[in-house]
């Protein structure tokens, strides 16, 4: 595995572990500011959106989040990754969690300073009855 490909593995890590633990403020540095998000069923959205999004869910809602990286390319500064993703989300307030699980496919810049960001995201989660 080379350098990129393991910056790439880690950048996934870190979104995984800053979404379990709350910290927005340390997943918005792993997108470029004019990341565009595409969900089913939904209009494509921007950072903005989705840090706004995120900051309501987890008011209310804990995440837990993992996945299986299927997939990385590399070249030159751009890369994607394909990753099988399973995504579960608590109700603070107790009852039962929610799951969805599925494929998703990230396009990534390397930045100037050497650091990787997502500038496309195509998440093809759905509801699951097990993650």
């Amino acid at each position: 595995m080379n350098t990129e490909e393991q910056a790439i593995r880690k950048l996934v890590a870190d979104w995984h572990s800053s979404t379990a633990t709350g910290d927005v403020d340390a997943i918005l540095p792993l997108m470029a500011n004019d990341v565009v998000f595409l969900v089913a069923g939904q209009t494509p959205f921007g950072r903005d959106a989705f840090e706004r999004g995120l900051r309501s869910i987890l008011k209310t809602h804990r995440i837990e989040s993992s996945g299986q990286i299927k997939e990385i390319q590399v070249s030159g500064d751009m890369a994607y990754c394909w990753s099988h993703l399973n995504v579960r989300v608590y109700p603070l307030s107790g009852g039962a969690s929610t799951i969805r699980s599925g494929n998703a496919l990230s396009v990534l810049r390397k930045q100037p300073s050497g650091a990787w960001q997502i500038t496309r995201d195509a998440n093809m989660l759905a509801a699951s009855s097990d993650a």
